[in-house]
């Protein structure tokens, strides 16, 4: 099947190829929007191709040569986390949002957005901002352009992507996408009790038989949790989110594992449900 865009009801735009399902907005003049728009559809029409003919090396944990621009920042996004175990694919979806998004400055454009299923780059010039939900909470960031913040992505165990923990979702911001992507599943593998019976986890390719984690012990299920357990198990996953703030790799991080949260970095605006953690 060709790659698929069409205008939704409201002006925004829907890019769709086999997995990737992108929703793009802009503000702009008309003329840029269109133009932008346009530009964003040319240049997603042959990424999942692309993607796909370095497939193999995308999906090995060991660094390998890449051709492609969208494959190249996927490596730059996850080379700030090894050693630990990490292959490419864990930046795809916001390497792939930051590829669209390139293409679509130009005069006359104030603001625009790709959103690759909750993994989202930006583009803000001045006077403009973004506002998002972080997922599991009524929490909500606003992103204006004199932060180093240019992406947000999303990962946990109950996503699209398999995780190694037991978070519900953890939001990052970061300078990119990508940055973003890559981090939240890392992050989001480090929240986790290790030994608890309460929770489920199979070998990846047990549940898909393509993951790049191969047979790497994925969760599949989680009982519900006592307060004290949860917040044992998102301070895990916040130690890591520190160090990589302390790095700048990213900016900031919520961390949800009902009924706690976490943030860190990056200034929230309320409404906040009460943290299980200071």
């Amino acid at each position: 099947m060709p790659a698929e865009a069409r205008r939704l009801p409201d002006g925004r735009l829907h890019l769709h190829h086999g997995p990737m399902d992108l929703i793009l907005g802009a503000d702009g003049t008309p003329e840029a929007v269109e133009a932008a728009f346009a530009a964003a559809a040319v240049r997603f029409a042959p990424l999942l191709d692309e993607l796909v003919a370095e497939l193999p090396a995308l999906r090995s944990a060991t660094p390998q040569p890449l051709r492609g621009a969208t494959a190249r920042r996927m490596a730059r996004a996850v080379a700030p986390h090894r050693p630990a175990f990490i292959t490419p694919m864990a930046a795809v979806a916001g390497a792939v949002a930051e590829t669209v998004l390139a293409v679509m400055p130009r005069p006359g454009l104030t603001r625009a957005h790709v959103n690759n299923g909750g993994d989202i780059a930006l583009h803000l010039t001045p006077g403009t901002s973004y506002s998002a939900a972080f997922a599991g909470s009524e929490t909500r960031v606003t992103i204006h352009h004199a932060d180093p913040v240019r992406g947000i992505a999303t990962s946990g165990w109950c996503g699209r992507s398999q995780s190694l923990g037991i978070a519900d979702a953890v939001t990052v911001l970061a300078a990119s996408a990508a940055a973003a992507d890559a981090a939240a599943t890392m992050i989001a593998n480090a929240v986790d009790l290790p030994g608890h019976p309460g929770i489920t986890r199979l070998p990846a390719r047990q549940v898909r038989h393509d993951s790049d984690l191969g047979d790497l012990p994925v969760t599949t299920s989680v009982a519900p949790l006592t307060a004290t357990e949860a917040a044992l198990a998102l301070a895990r996953g916040a130690a890591l989110a520190r160090r990589l703030i302390a790095a700048e790799v990213i900016a900031g991080a919520a961390l949800f594992l009902h009924p706690c949260l976490q943030t860190l970095g990056q200034p929230l605006l309320a409404p906040m449900p009460e943290p299980c953690l200071g």
